[in-house]
């Protein structure tokens, strides 16, 4: 009876984390020279369904991410970084990437990094330039951020409103 509840509560929850991690990549659009050395590596999100323990199977409506399978495989290489992400999120937002529900739903499986380069731009009195006068650029795109803040909203408002139709009929049934 209270499933419903749970798993637009873990789509709420995985979202919060995908917005999180959107607004670090869009803070991060313009960083050059990070701690690890290089420009900023933008992240994403790898959502995972969450099969019920009773059984029944869960199809899985959830999308690859867009990146080309180099970036996947490079980030999946990543495994101590994105190891380390993945607990800083944990301790960061409370929420487990290790949860296992017996209602089904979607859990973040971690965060991935993509490799791929970022742009060179040409700016010569730039600390971070290289020999040549470039600098490599952060591998972020403002316009994909953009898009996938746009969906990741609406996503989380579709999660909102399954959660509260929800609870609105718990309370009928209890009226009842």
């Amino acid at each position: 009876m209270f499933s419903s509840l749970a798993i637009a509560s873990s789509g709420l929850t995985a979202q919060r984390v995908r917005l999180d991690v959107i607004a670090q990549n869009l803070a991060n659009a313009e960083t050059t020279s990070t701690a690890q050395g290089g420009p900023y590596q933008r992240r994403f999100v790898q959502l995972q369904a969450i099969q019920p323990l009773d059984g029944t199977v869960a199809t899985s409506i959830l999308p690859a991410p867009p990146y080309s399978p180099a970036a996947q495989a490079a980030a999946a290489s990543a495994g101590a970084a994105s190891s380390a992400a993945n607990q800083a999120l944990a301790t960061a937002t409370g929420v487990s990437t290790d949860d296992a529900d017996v209602t089904g739903g979607v859990r973040v499986a971690g965060i991935g990094i993509d490799t791929t380069a970022g742009p060179l731009l040409y700016n010569p009195g730039s600390p971070d330039a290289d020999k040549n006068g470039y600098v490599r650029m952060p591998n972020v795109n403002m316009t994909d951020e953009m898009v996938d803040l746009m969906n990741t909203r609406r996503v989380y408002e579709a999660n909102a409103t399954v959660f509260q139709v929800a609870r609105a009929m718990l309370h009928k049934a209890i009226d009842i």
